[in-house]
Formats: C-alpha cells, sequence, structure tokens
C-alpha cells in the first residue's frame, strides 16, 4: 500500500516516535504483536491532538492493520514461516509476491529464454522428462471360457498308459422256464481297452532380473502358460484325430446324426431335440449339448409368425438350455455342428494337472535366462461312443 500523509502530520508522527518513552506493557502475547497494538493506539491520539482528517486516520488504520497481520504470520509460534523459493514462485505465477519480495530484499531478478512445458519433444528446453507417468496394472489378451474338461468324468491315475474292460457284448437267453427243465445260458463279452497317456506342453525363454523384478509378468507367464495348455486340452477332448501323440477325442468316436423320426422342414431346435432322442434309445442318458456360441444365438433370436422370441423374451435372462439339457457354447466347436449325449459316460485321465516350472537350459545360466515350462500329461477314453451324437444342422438325414 503507498499512502502519503500530510507533511505536518508525518512530522508530528516522528516527533512523537522520537521522543515516547519505552512502552510498558503486562500483556501476554507476542511483543512485536503487543508493541504493533500500542502503537497504533499511541498513534490514534496523537494524530486526534494534531487534527488529523477523517480520511488521514483510515489510511493509518488501514496501514496498522497490515502491519498486524504480517507481524502476525512471520513469526507465529515464535518462529518465520519459510517464504517461497523462486522455483515455487515462478511456477505459481503470483506476480503479487514477486513485487513484495523486490520491495522487502531491494531487488529481484529472473531471466526466462523458453517456455517450459510438460512436452518431451521441445528443442528450447522443455521439462517434460521431469514428468513421471503413473503405472496401471498390466493388460493381457482376453480369454476364452473353458467348459468341456467340465462335463467329463476326470479321474487322477499315476501311470504313462490306462487299461480298462469295457463290455461289448451281450447274449440275453433268459426265459420262463418250466419246473425241472434246463435254464437257458446267457453270454457277455469284455474287450481290454488301452488309452495312452499325452503330455501337452510349451515353453518360453525370460531372464531372472525381469522375473524377479516384475511381479505381474511373472504372474501373467503362469497364466498365459496355464491357459494355452487349457485351449489345446479342449481342442483334443473334442477333435483330437489320435493320431501321432493326439488324443481320440469325442467327435471322431461319435455316432453320425441320423433323425430316429421324422418331421416336417426341421429346424435347429428341431436338429437338436432329434439327436437327443437318438441318443437316448441307446440306453444312455444324454446330459448336455455342445455348440458353438453363433448356432446358439442364431436359436436364441429364432421369432415366431408375430414376431416373438420363442426361447424369451429379450427382457429375460434365459439359461442356455434346449429340451431340459444345458447349452456349452463353445468356440472350439465348429459352426453349424453339434455334439449330443452323455458327457458323463466319458473319461478325462489326469497324470499331471497344469503346472509351470522354471529351469536352466545350456549356458542359460551364465547368462541369467530361464526357461519357463509349462505342461500336462492326459489321457482320454470315450467309453460309450454310441450315446455321443454328432451332426450338421445343414441337412438331417
Amino acid at each position: 500500500m503507498n499512502m502519503r500523509l500530510p507533511f505536518h502530520v508525518t512530522a508530528a508522527a516522528a516527533h512523537l516516535l522520537a521522543s515516547a518513552t519505552p512502552i510498558q506493557t503486562k500483556d501476554a502475547g507476542d511483543p512485536l504483536e503487543v508493541l504493533s497494538k500500542k502503537f497504533g493506539e499511541h498513534v490514534t491520539a496523537t494524530l486526534e491532538k494534531l487534527g488529523a482528517t477523517s480520511k488521514d486516520m483510515e489510511s493509518i488504520k488501514a496501514e496498522l492493520f497490515h502491519l498486524q497481520q504480517k507481524t502476525s504470520r512471520g513469526f507465529h509460534g515464535g518462529r518465520p514461516d519459510r517464504p517461497d523459493t523462486w522455483g515455487e514462485t515462478f511456477t505459481k505465477g503470483r506476480a503479487d509476491d514477486l513485487q513484495r519480495i523486490a520491495s522487502e530484499r531491494g531487488r529481484t531478478s529472473m531471466e526466462i529464454k523458453a517456455t517450459i512445458t510438460s512436452a518431451t519433444t521441445d528443442a528450447n528446453g522443455s521439462a517434460g522428462d521431469l514428468v513421471v507417468p503413473q503405472r496401471d496394472t498390466l493388460v493381457g489378451l482376453p480369454r476364452r471360457r473353458l467348459t468341456i474338461r467340465n462335463l467329463l468324468n476326470v479321474v487322477q491315475v499315476s501311470s504313462g498308459s490306462i487299461e480298462y474292460p469295457q463290455q461289448t457284448g451281450r447274449v440275453n437267453n433268459a426265459a420262463p422256464v418250466a419246473e425241472a427243465a434246463l435254464k437257458p445260458e446267457s453270454d457277455l463279452k469284455f474287450d481290454l481297452k488301452t488309452t495312452p497317456i499325452r503330455t501337452i506342453a510349451h515353453w518360453l525363454k525370460a531372464s531372472r532380473q525381469i522375473l524377479e523384478d516384475a511381479p505381474q509378468l511373472r504372474d501373467l507367464i503362469d497364466q498365459e502358460l496355464r491357459y494355452g495348455l487349457a485351449l489345446v486340452e479342449e481342442a483334443q477332448l473334442l477333435n483330437g484325430d489320435g493320431t501321432g501323440q493326439n488324443l481320440n477325442g469325442m467327435i471322431p468316436q461319435a455316432t453320425a446324426f441320423a433323425a430316429p423320426i421324422t418331421i416336417t422342414s426341421p429346424n435347429e431346435i428341431d436338429k437338436i431335440g432329434l439327436a437327443i432322442l437318438q441318443a437316448s434309445l441307446t440306453n444312455v442318458i444324454p446330459d448336455g449339448i455342445v455348440i458353438h456360441p453363433s448356432d446358439w444365438w442364431r436359436m436364441r433370436l429364432t421369432k415366431n409368425a408375430d414376431g416373438e422370441y420363442i426361447l424369451g423374451d429379450p427382457m429375460t435372462a434365459v439359461q442356455p438350455s434346449l429340451f431340459g439339457l444345458p447349452i456349452v457354447a463353445t468356440e472350439a466347436m465348429a459352426v453349424d455342428t453339434f455334439l449330443v449325449g452323455s458327457f458323463a459316460s466319458q473319461t478325462l485321465y489326469d497324470r499331471w494337472t497344469a503346472r509351470v516350472e522354471v529351469g536352466f537350459v545350456n549356458d542359460d545360466f551364465t547368462r541369467n535366462l530361464v526357461t519357463v515350462l509349462g505342461e500336462e500329461r492326459i489321457g482320454f477314453a470315450a467309453k460309450r461312443p454310441e450315446a455321443l451324437i454328432v451332426g450338421d444342422f445343414g441337412n438331417v438325414a
């Protein structure tokens, strides 16, 4: 605040200060605050005696109030607050503080050759490299829902191959018999079946440093290796052709669809019903349907002549099922293909459940490289292949 008092007022105030005796006070509190208060009272009384105008009085009171505020801030608690640094003053853009610093310290100087920004490509001297980005959690690729294993009977084994006897024939000669007559003889036939255990595996290389320094990456590698095993397992359980190291899957062993009864112009839903009937006639109760998601939604969106959805209103959460059997929609099935039957009658043998191991290969130890291996060993037996019906939505016969 810039204020000039009339000469006679200023001179009188100066004379009073020069001749005044020290102020004696018993007030508690900060000495400078007490001094400021007493000084204000003395000056006010003196100016009234000297005939200062009301305008002069208001100006002096405002200046005294400003002095008291600065005193209270500067020595609160007995020690001065830390002033802003030059960098803080500049970055906050407080021009009024710059003027205050200049008046209190006598001078100030700041030379700016370029505008400081957060850009990283500014040739004039940007500060973008000083900005540290926040790192969020790692985002992996989406994963398909895997369901085929859950349909099967899973058995833990401890051997490299599995043998099981399977009944392949039944001669039933049971009949009513007269007293003392010879009873008829029946017969059963069994074959010994063998199922090999196959290995599904893959690996990748990583440095020891990155595995120790990035726990998220270590966990992702573990999950990705296990997911890769599960993807191949599902494909093998459905479509493995039994050659080489492939499993003998369900579709190659299933019975081809043949409508047991004739209906007029069957649609996809009708064909599923006919396949359920065909599987039921094997005397093995069917328990599931496997189709591609596209085929399920084609059926789900089917409307009647009045434009109503026949499988339920769109506002209703409809669980995928037909004729009381759950539908498993998986991309492992080919579009326009269905598999219906008794899945609980088929067995998946677990020799090694999916595992991830770390080891060294050749000179990896001296290079701090490790091999991360994902591996599982499984076998599959379609014990009731006649109870699996595979067909195409494109035909009925």
